[in-house]
This record gives C-alpha cells, sequence and structure tokens, in this order.
C-alpha cells in the first residue's frame, strides 16, 4: 500500500478547510478527519494521533522534508523555534546541518571495555531533548552472563550504581542506522529514510505514528511518544537539529540519529564523550586512516543480528 501525497489547489484547501472548521467543531481527531477525507484504507487511518486543535495551517500541509525548498525550511524552523518558546519559556535554534560528501560514519564499541555505567545514557537523554516523563531513552544497556548471549535472558534493568558485576559483561544497544534498513522499507509515507553519510532519520512531521517502523526494527530501537514529551525548561538542549534532536510531538516514532547535530560539525556523538572507559569509537568509515577504519581491519568485529541481513554501522568488539 502507498499513501500518494497529493497537491492541495487553492480551491481544495478552501474546502478542505470549511470541513476542518467543521471537524475541529466537534473537538474531533485527525484520524476522524482523515476518515472524511476518505483517507482511511483498509481500516489503517494514515494520520497520527495528535488532535486537530493542536496542529497549525502549517503543519498540517506541510510537505515532507525532503520536498521543502530552503525557503519553506527556514519559515518551519522559525515556526517551530516560536512554538518552543510559547510552551516552555525557552530560546531554542532549529539548524539543519546536511551531510558531508565523502563521509559514512560508523561506531564501535568495546565490550571490553564497557562496564554497564549507563553514562552514556544519560549524555544521550540530555543531548537530544528526550522525555523525562514519560521516559524515553534511545540507549538500552543489556546485561549478559559471561559466555552467553542470548537476549531473552539479558537484564535490562541491573543496578548501574553496582557495575561490573563479577561474572557479567553489558551490551549497549541503540539504533544500528543499517545500510539496509527494514524500518524505511516498513514506513508507509516515506517519513523515515536514511542519508548519504549513513544516518536514518525521520521527519517528525510527517511521520503518521503508524508504528509500522517500530515494528519492522529487529534492535528494538524505535521509541513511540504514547504521551505529551514532558522535559523540564531548565534541561532543554537550546542547539537543535530539525531531523535529529528537536523536542518531538506526542504521537510520533523517535530514536538515535548519531547526535547528526554533533557529528556533521565535527564533534563526536554525546554517548561518546560521555564515557567514563574509553569504549566508543566513531568515525568516517571511508578514510582508511579514520581510528575506525584500523579497527575494522585490525579486529574482529561482529555485528548484531547479521543474519537479517540489515548490516548495521554499529559493530562491536572485543580487546
Amino acid at each position: 500500500m502507498k499513501f500518494v501525497k497529493s497537491t492541495f489547489s487553492e480551491k481544495m484547501k478552501k474546502r478542505v478547510g470549511a470541513l476542518v472548521d467543521k471537524v475541529l467543531g466537534k473537538s474531533s481527531s485527525r484520524r476522524s478527519f482523515l476518515k472524511q477525507l476518505g483517507l482511511v484504507v483498509g481500516g489503517l487511518a494514515l494520520a497520527p494521533s495528535k488532535p486537530l486543535q493542536a496542529m497549525s495551517w502549517q503543519e498540517f500541509f506541510q510537505k515532507n522534508y525532503k520536498e521543502l525548498t530552503p525557503q519553506d525550511k527556514k519559515e518551519i524552523f522559525k515556526r517551530l523555534e516560536r512554538q518552543t518558546k510559547e510552551k516552555y519559556g525557552v530560546d531554542v535554534t532549529i539548524g539543519d546541518p546536511p551531510p558531508m560528501d565523502g563521509v559514512e560514519y560508523g561506531y564501535f564499541l568495546n565490550l571490553s571495555k564497557c562496564n554497564g555505567n549507563r553514562k552514556c545514557v544519560e549524555a544521550c537523554v540530555k543531548e537530544n531533548n528526550q522525555s523525562r516523563d514519560p521516559q524515553i531513552q534511545y540507549i538500552t544497556v543489556l546485561e549478559f552472563e559471561n559466555g552467553d548471549m542470548n537476549f531473552n535472558k539479558s537484564n535490562k534493568y541491573y543496578n548501574p550504581d553496582l557495575v561490573p558485576e563479577k561474572g557479567k559483561f553489558y551490551v549497549p544497544i541503540s539504533c544500528q542506522q543499517c545500510h539496509n534498513p527494514p524500518c524505511v522499507k516498513a514506513c508507509p509515507v516515506e517519513a523515515t529514510w536514511k542519508e548519504k553519510d549513513g544516518i536514518v532519520v525521520i521527519d517528525y512531521n510527517w511521520c503518521i505514528g503508524c508504528r509500522y517502523c517500530q515494528a519492522a526494527c529487529p534492535y528494538e530501537a524505535r521509541k513511540f511518544n504514547f504521551a505529551t514529551p514532558k522535559i523540564p525548561a531548565e534541561e532543554i538542549n537550546p542547539k537543535q537539529a530539525y531531523l535529529s534532536n528537536r523536542i518531538r510531538p506526542k504521537g510520533v516514532m523517535e530514536k538515535c540519529t548519531f547526535c547528526l547535530q554533533r557529528v556533521r560539525e565535527g564533534r563526536y556523538p554525546a554517548c561518546l564523550e560521555a564515557c567514563p572507559t574509553g569504549a566508543r569509537k566513531f568515525g568516517n568509515l571511508l578514510d582508511p586512516k579514520s581510528e575506525v577504519s584500523q579497527i575494522l581491519r585490525e579486529k574482529r568485529v561482529l555485528v548484531l543480528k547479521e543474519e537479517l541481513g540489515t548490516q548495521p554501522r554499529f559493530y562491536y568488539y572485543f580487546d
């Protein structure tokens, strides 16, 4: 099934506008609105759960990010900055750092050094403006018994204040930034895609919240906002990017983006900088002189669930 993105004429916008006014008066959901528009196919509403009352006209008629002009994007960024100021009382800047030519990012994690302290999780939450209530965390750290990689027996509720536990090892998991991402194939509206530097991104304004991508991801890396995210105003990271760490609305998917707002400006991901053991390495796989290329050549590396053919860009290795 393919969602057809139509271009609304001015005449059609007026007709739809009258219908929206009617629907809004009944405090209906966007799903109900789309039912009246005939955009429900086979019982599936191709729309998010966010009420129309919370949406601006610009937001509703906004095109997919990939179709926007530079001027369109500037106007959207200004609108989002204004909305954040109104809601949180915080001045933020929303940018759009593009992928660089000749760069394909790879992440490497040394399981011999990771001790499960979860400092990476804390840094990720702060950097990427993740909801504190309900909690959303892009990184899940699993505790395993030595010699056993059975994920069904792993423990993600261990006490990070007691690590490292004797006879245990730890495996942090987040988005694997797959070369062959099943989540992208599963999205019915093309709200998620792979950029040329290998980072898989999501257009939160285009996402309809169907959660097909979440079901398709074998790494449980995609998170869904069931409720309006809550972030204390004093903890908001004001330097944001449209496709990564801007504050997400209710009813959409989100995930790790390798901190694209940082790495595309020559910085490391926040989780790497926070790691106290030096277990994390990040860099350009296309540069033969990079540290990550050296690790790939010299170490015995592994990827999670290799048999699925997703070809992750997140690698694990032991000393």
